[in-house]
């Protein structure tokens, strides 16, 4: 049945297949990506690290933070290595480098929805011409004929809109947590340059 429907929609539907697939495997990446970030954050240790940076216990940072793999914890940790130079420029490169894994392929996913639709109408305009070619050569007594440029002209179009309706809610949603994951990084970072900036004047008062 489906083998049906995609050949009568013509030439058009191999390149919806492809935008198909390549939007489905943007989305099983994005979402494996999501779950092992999730699986590797450690919330506790990230206010346990800024605790420890409000008693200005380095040394003990550095043992605690060894083997994470959280985000946040490292983007903290490389503002911490460089204290000395520029801890905000420190963590600004790293959060750069963690936002720029988040983002990753998701212009991809975003072509696929704008193109599929695209595609779609471009099926539209060949069904149609397809089918007043046809009336044209054999008029209305073989309307069976005229109606199989039509049905391609609904198929691409269905099948255009179909990838993108699909395509979007996880393509917003992944933005979504993109945002979320740059104002969690923005707060810690925020607080840890505020417990440095701290330390730092009780030093010179010192």
């Amino acid at each position: 049945m489906m083998w049906h429907i995609f050949d009568k929609g013509g030439p058009v539907m191999y390149p919806l297949l492809a935008c198909s697939i390549i939007a489905l495997s943007v989305v099983i990446e994005r979402a494996i990506f999501w779950l092992k970030l999730a699986i590797k954050s450690q919330p506790s240790l990230v206010d346990e690290i800024l605790e420890l940076a409000r008693q200005g216990d380095w040394d003990a940072i550095k043992n605690k933070t060894v083997h994470t793999k959280d985000y946040i914890i490292k983007i903290l940790v490389s503002g911490i290595l460089h204290k000395e130079f520029s801890m905000i420029k420190a963590m600004e490169a790293a959060a750069a480098d963690e936002i720029k894994h988040m983002r990753r392929f998701m212009g991809v996913l975003d072509t696929m929805i704008t193109v599929a639709p695209l595609l779609g109408i471009f099926g539209t305009v060949l069904g149609i011409i397809s089918s007043f070619e046809i009336l044209g050569a054999a008029g209305i007594e073989h309307p069976q004929e005229v109606t199989s440029g039509i049905a391609q002209a609904l198929i691409t179009t269905a099948a255009g809109l179909g990838i993108a309706i699909l395509s979007v809610f996880p393509y917003n949603y992944f933005n979504s947590r993109v945002e979320n994951a740059a104002v969690h990084i923005e707060k810690y970072a925020t607080s840890l340059e505020i417990v440095y900036e701290k330390l730092t004047q009780l030093d010179c008062k010192d």
